[in-house]
């Protein structure tokens, strides 16, 4: 008798009731406290037992039936139940839950371009290019008691051409690089239009590629001398200079704007 209830019970109450309920996609976004922001990693469980994750646009879809409510949870907090039936649209429920989401966030350091800062930090990055020079046995000469030594590792570098020739060409590039970056810190676009009052950029970047001045000249000239520099080419610029006016003669060489 008892196996005859249990049969009987299990043909009302058994799969056969939770076939008949019916099951859809339910769709949404999870946010932050000021729903603004899209939360990625978020649980969103259902009281049936299933369960997904919000993707990386905070984005979710998970399978429910009627009699089903929705819930989350982030980080161990765990909202409310949402009963599926309840909702204005069973195919979407957004949830926006009680966090603010730049908390989660690691710190950031804004600093603003140093140029000597930078260049010292590159200097140390690469000093054993910047230091390189080539081999000599004879600057390796120690004298001791025991009589005159020479550094071997010396000697083995003078026939390893190929290596000299790469390490004096990355030497060289690395010099003209921060030659470079020297030059563009301190002839800049902001401080020509400053004193020429130039507004179109093309005619400013032809400016910029025509006068721009060797490193060894803005290593010796100071501000001001720099600030006559740019005037000077501008006034040979718009022809009221005559031709082959001597602009500077400052540093290794004198330049002749023709």
């Amino acid at each position: 008798m008892r196996y005859f209830l249990v049969i009987i019970i299990y043909l009302f109450t058994g799969p056969g009731a939770f076939a008949q309920q019916k099951t859809w996609q339910l769709h949404g976004t999870v946010y932050d406290v000021t729903k603004r922001y899209p939360m990625e990693y978020v649980t969103v469980m259902t009281t049936s037992g299933r369960g997904t994750m919000s993707d990386s646009l905070g984005k979710y879809s998970i399978t429910v039936m009627e009699g089903d409510s929705v819930y989350f949870s982030f980080q161990n907090k765990q909202t409310g139940k949402y009963p599926v039936a309840k909702m204005e649209d069973p195919t979407q429920f957004n949830m926006s839950l009680h966090i603010q989401l730049y908390t989660y966030l690691p710190d950031v350091e804004v600093r603003a371009q140093n140029y000597r800062r930078d260049s010292i930090a590159n200097r140390r990055m690469y000093d054993k290019y910047f230091a390189y020079s080539k081999p000599n046995p004879l600057k390796s000469i120690n004298i001791g008691p025991t009589g005159v030594g020479m550094d071997p590792n010396e000697i083995i570098n003078m026939f390893r051409f190929r290596r000299n020739r790469q390490l004096a060409s990355l030497q060289r590039r690395l010099i003209q690089e921060e030659q470079d970056k020297f030059i563009d810190h301190r002839f800049t676009k902001a401080l020509v239009k400053k004193l020429t009052n130039m507004k179109d950029n093309e005619e400013l970047d032809a400016f910029m590629k025509k006068y721009r001045p060797p490193a060894d000249f803005l290593e010796m000239a100071n501000d001001l001398e720099l600030g006559y520099y740019i005037q000077q080419c501008y006034r040979k610029q718009m022809g009221l200079l005559p031709s082959g006016v001597l602009l500077y003669q400052m540093g290794a060489d004198s330049l002749y704007i023709k």
